[in-house]
């Protein structure tokens, strides 16, 4: 007879071998393919519903959906691929189309685990999608083959991975839209694999035509609702045997060991519910849910998110400028993201200093989701606070603290940025939200004048031109190598040109000229930089570099409100029509509570013929602010492009009001359209509203 250990000895190294030969063999019913057979480094295993990824030196698992809520979401994942495949790329599957489909997977290998209902399946998918199939850690949706839960205590414990291994599964699971209307992808090209190197397994068959039998067999037990039984797979390994020594206890030793069993799970039990009764106190309150019927606009296909200002908690009201400054620095960062659909500052800014409920930022701006916070500077010490809420859902995402030296305080803003990352399942590719620190400066003074600076120039008046001016001279001449210093400086020489301030138009273009180029030779990399540049060399009719300095911001940061919308002018000037009206729509979007969005989507309506919008977005400019001398020239215009001349009449006296010196000669000469036919249609509109 073989000894215990020598028989243990033997079934550890079986469970070697079977551990090894998962990934070069693929399973045919019970038969072994060949050896020359490809090897694919993921195989969807829909026999015993495994999923076996084999990527050498980034990520090896054997996942086990064992339980019928479990398989049903491995069955998803296996669809998701399959319509990949027929499309022969990876990208995302819209689900409402499918939904009879869903439903049967749900109600036949799902075990009904959720209702088939649309409102109540595809929020149910959509939610397990985005939060449980990421969590390798936790893994509540698959058993890890070959590990231990082992980290914490009770119903708590973890596996046990690297964050890299982590970040890697994650990056899988890929959503887009709302629970409503979701569309999922499984990025398998994020770990290094493409479709060729995926293959699903059902019975005999292999991919498509797996699917398809997978299906018809599903479809086969509608009606008779049996339970799913797991084929035997070839590599089964046997359970160990019972030990033997349980023949021989004796009826008071069961009888102790019952109670103490009944006794173990009473402790457990209490110790679940205390864990749990703890968890549930310490949840933030639940929010107000927005509607999705009250939305002013439509939720975009990707996360969406609206950043409120950062309340100043400090006594001292200079610390406004340091609040405000770190509530723009997370929108910039955040907007470098592809994945997030990001509200201009202007936007989110007109709540500042009002009370006002998540849900109706949410509902006002069309977004999901709202990032709300404050800070308290006292001496070198300053604490943010932020926390992250899903208006649409009514809950809390994320909330911490951040307690910093005032000299960190340059980089927390990207610390928090990819916080909200995480939390959203939004995984970046390596440096893509890498620190800025300031957009180039470490002089935090210089920082918090810039955004101060800023302020001003966005005023378009000629005080606040002025005031903007002197405090980016005073930027500079503190941080001699800051870009965001002369992209300022440069951008409120160009509105001088707008302002009728300033000995000439072309001097001041000169100069924001220089200044636009010396800001970009100190950092390539700020899209801001770039895009105010390709606007100015528009300004000065150099059109070809227009466009090509547009092309270059776009590619670095094709989300940001002011990169989008100046690189909208600099196209719209350049007579690139179509793909100007595309990207002036798309800052309207984003900042849909200022006149200046509206303007310019005017004009890109009016440049492509389609006057009936271009007055449409004319009247809500107006409406954002009546004082506004360019929306009420937009209005003039589009009304008399439109047969409405008393209307048309009625803006050009608010023109005159607003500047009794308005001359339609001198507006049209600061008009820079290549198209010189757009300048005579204009200023043709404007002397038939009766300005002169």
């Amino acid at each position: 007879m073989v000894p215990y250990g020598s028989n243990r000895q033997i079934f550890c190294l079986f469970l070697a071998l079977v551990k090894s030969a998962v990934f070069s063999i693929r399973f045919e019913g019970t038969k072994k393919v060949t050896e020359n057979t490809k090897i694919h480094p993921i195989i969807i295993d829909l026999n015993q519903f495994k999923l076996h990824i084999d990527l050498k030196k980034k990520i090896e698992l054997t996942l086990h959906f064992n339980s019928p809520s479990r398989r049903f979401y491995l069955s998803l994942i296996a669809f998701v691929v399959n319509e990949m495949k027929k499309l022969r790329k990876i990208t995302s599957i819209p689900l409402e189309e499918h939904h009879d489909l869903l439903a049967l997977l749900n109600e036949t290998i799902g075990g009904s685990a959720g209702s088939s209902d649309k409102e109540n399946l595809l929020p149910r998918i959509y939610r397990k999608w985005k939060d449980a199939l990421p969590n390798l850690e936790e893994a509540p949706l698959f058993k890890v083959l070959g590990k231990k839960k082992e980290y914490d205590e009770g119903p708590s414990k973890t596996y046990s991975f690297t964050e890299d291994e982590k970040d890697r599964w994650a990056n899988l699971f890929e959503y887009m839209g709302s629970e409503e209307n979701v569309s999922l992808k499984v990025a398998i090209d994020r770990i290094g694999a493409g479709l060729d190197d995926v293959e699903l397994i059902y019975e005999d068959a292999l991919n498509g035509d797996a699917w398809e039998k997978f299906i018809s067999s599903l479809k086969r037990k509608v009606g008779n609702a049996p339970e799913i039984e797991t084929p035997e797979s070839p590599l089964k390994v046997p359970e160990p045997p019972v030990s033997p020594l349980k023949e021989h206890w004796t009826p008071l030793q069961i009888r102790y060991r019952k109670i103490a069993l009944v006794a173990m799970i009473a402790v457990v039990l209490l110790g679940a519910t205390a864990v749990a009764i703890w968890k549930l106190s310490s949840k933030p309150a639940r929010v107000k849910r927005a509607s999705l019927e009250r939305m002013a606009f439509p939720l975009p296909d990707k996360p969406s998110i609206a950043v409120l200002p950062f309340v100043n908690m400090s006594k001292d009201p200079e610390q406004e400028f340091f609040s405000d400054g770190l509530t723009e620095e997370i929108i910039t960062t955040l907007s470098k993201s592809p994945y997030l659909f990001v509200m201009a500052r202007s936007s989110t800014f007109k709540y500042k200093n009002k009370p006002v409920e998540t849900r109706q930022v949410s509902e006002e701006l069309g977004v999901r989701f709202v990032l709300e916070g404050s800070c308290r500077r006292s001496g070198d010490k300053v604490r943010i606070t932020a926390q992250l809420i899903d208006a649409v859902g009514g809950h809390h995402l994320w909330a911490e603290n951040f307690d910093r030296e005032i000299k960190d305080i340059l980089t927390v803003q990207d610390e928090i940025a990819l916080k909200i990352m995480k939390a959203l399942h939004v995984k970046l590719q390596a440096g893509q939200l890498g620190s800025e620190k300031g957009r180039g400066t470490t002089n935090l003074e210089a920082f918090l004048k810039s955004m101060e600076a800023r302020e001003h120039v966005l005023r378009y008046t000629k005080e606040g031109n002025a005031r903007a001016r002197k405090l980016f001279e005073e930027v500079i001449a503190m941080d001699p190598n800051y870009a965001r210093g002369y992209t300022g400086l440069a951008i409120s020489y160009a509105a001088d040109v707008w302002l009728g301030v300033g000995k000439s138009p072309k001097e001041s273009l000169t100069k924001a000229i220089d200044l636009g180029q010396k800001a970009v030779s100190l950092d390539k990399s700020d899209a801001t930089a770039q895009a105010a540049l390709a606007y100015l060399y528009a300004m000065t009719r150099q059109y070809e570099k227009a466009v090509s300095q547009a092309e270059r911001a776009l590619a670095l940061d094709p989300n940001s409100y002011s990169v989008i919308n100046n690189c909208g002018l600099a196209l719209a000037y350049s007579g690139k029509h179509e793909e100007a009206l595309s990207l002036l729509q798309r800052a309207v979007r984003l900042n849909p509570s200022v006149a200046q969005s509206f303007v310019m989507a005017s004009m890109a309506y009016r440049i492509v013929g389609r006057y009936d919008e271009a007055y449409g977005e004319a009247k809500k400019a107006v409406e954002r602010n009546p004082k506004s001398q360019l929306a009420q020239i937009a209005l003039a215009a589009t009304c008399i492009l439109t047969g409405r001349e008393e209307e048309a009449r009625a803006a050009a006296a608010q023109v005159l009001k607003i500047n009794p010196n308005f001359s339609v000669e001198k507006y049209g000469g600061t008009l820079p359209f290549k198209d010189k036919s757009q300048i005579d249609l204009v200023t043709e509109a404007l002397h038939k509203a009766g300005l002169k």
